[in-house]
């Protein structure tokens, strides 16, 4: 089990010089405010005591504080659970609690850090935040990972930040408290104060390599963001998409980037991180090089279609600046999901198509395939005949299916300058409630 933490060096490593105010420091859970990468946010931090009911009023109060005043919340959770001989006054003030979250969620950025034992419904409160970061030795869980294998469910790493970030569940990992606390920070800085408040402007430095064809997702990414600014979130989790808190040109934005096929989890991942954004007007840079969704009917069944089509409604629906860059495949199913965009950059070299070209040919010129020598020979050259006349860049341009068209290298600028005409982007939905995506 981890052991508590000490406040103190916490806020030392999360508050900007260490300077912090106090706002309630009795019971189970503590309170302060102060400036943390340059923003104004309110911390909650908890002992590592039972939660009483009045803790948890005071937490409530704090996010009703910050919503009314547009700041962000970080919670570090470390509690023993609830106080059990206040019965079910307890579990009621629990779900008071989730609800407060569920209230203020994109109306403000909640983060939650957990840094000791987070169970029950304290998980499903870390849970609920924008983005959890976990220290390595904290744990998280509905279960306790000794009573399930008491009960014979025994799995190796249950509970810890490892486990949690392999299910998606943890943002971010760090080595200890003290680092998690320091990241928070970070995140704090890069994200904005709340749902009103624009993108945050940071100075900048050009990155170190330039954008090539065929780079990894993680390489493509750090081509076109500023140099040393980017934070990948959710690397445990659906690892062929690459997701990452970012600068460009000193604008906060968020990238993704899709790699060589896409499973459920990816395009889960894909879908929770664009929302993010969303709900914070944070722009969104996608970087589509992928060979598409997974070819597996386990994967449809495992829910490859549902989060497709979440991933989908989730770019179509999203009305913070969008731009795509088409930096290579882009065939089918996989266009329609991550092109939903604003503008769309064409890289010179990609294929932008609605079919797999050997298959596009294989129906178009099928009576000229069977009648030649060799079938496959003709097979291949009419596809690449295909590829360059229907598929190309150029081509995608002047189908619509592309707005702009640049080289490999301008693919930074590109981005760049499609970032500086959505700069004053303003959009408004059809009125309803909300929509009905697969969720």
């Amino acid at each position: 089990m981890a052991s508590k933490i000490n406040q103190n060096d916490m806020f030392a490593r999360f508050y900007d010089d260490g300077v912090s105010t106090a706002l309630f420091q009795q019971g189970a859970a503590s309170a302060a405010f102060g400036c943390a990468g340059g923003q104004q946010v309110y911390t909650i931090w908890q002992t590592g005591d039972a939660l009483g009911v009045k803790d948890v009023d005071r937490m409530i109060r704090v996010l009703d504080l910050a919503a009314e005043t547009g700041c962000p919340v970080v919670t570090f959770y470390q509690s023993a659970g609830a106080r059990l001989a206040e019965g079910l006054d307890a579990l009621t003030a629990a779900a008071k609690y989730n609800a407060a979250i569920a209230k203020v969620s994109g109306v403000i950025p909640q983060i939650a850090v957990v840094t000791g034992v987070c169970g029950g419904t304290s998980a499903l409160a870390a849970a609920s935040a924008d983005l959890c970061i976990m220290a390595e030795g904290a744990e998280l869980f509905f279960t306790p990972p000794f009573t399930s294998a008491a009960k014979g469910d025994k799995v190796e790493g249950a509970g810890t930040a490892a486990a949690a970030a392999k299910a998606g569940v943890a943002a971010m990992t760090a080595p200890d408290a003290g680092a998690a606390a320091a990241l928070a920070a970070k995140v704090v800085g890069l994200l904005p104060s709340n749902n009103l408040a624009g993108p945050a402007c940071f100075d900048f430095q050009a990155p170190d390599a330039p954008f090539q064809a065929g780079l990894a997702p993680d390489k493509a990414a750090a081509a076109l963001a500023d140099a040393g600014s980017l934070m990948e979130v959710y690397a445990g989790y659906g690892k062929n998409v690459y997701t990452a808190l970012a600068t460009i040109a000193g604008e906060a934005v968020g990238i993704v980037a899709a790699g060589e096929t896409l499973c459920h989890n990816c395009t889960a991942k894909a879908s929770r991180f664009v929302r993010l954004c969303d709900a914070f007007s944070i722009p969104v840079v996608t970087v589509v090089d992928t060979q598409g969704f997974v070819p597996s009917s386990a994967d449809d069944i495992a829910g490859g279609i549902r989060e497709a089509a979440r991933l989908a409604a989730t770019y179509a629906d999203a009305t913070t600046a969008r731009v795509c860059l088409l930096a290579g495949k882009a065939v089918g199913p996989v266009y329609t999901a991550l092109a939903a965009a604003d503008l769309k950059i064409a890289v010179d070299g990609c294929l932008v198509s609605p079919l797999e070209p050997s298959a596009a040919v294989s129906v178009l010129y099928k009576e000229e395939l069977d009648a030649s020598d060799s079938i496959p020979a003709a097979t291949k050259a009419k596809a690449a005949a295909y590829a360059k006349e229907v598929c190309s860049a150029a081509a995608a341009v002047a189908a619509g299916a592309a707005d702009m068209e640049c080289a490999p290298a301008g693919a930074r600028p590109a981005v760049v300058a499609a970032l500086d005409i959505l700069r004053t982007k303003r959009a408004a939905r059809l009125p309803k409630k909300h929509g009905n995506m697969a969720l």
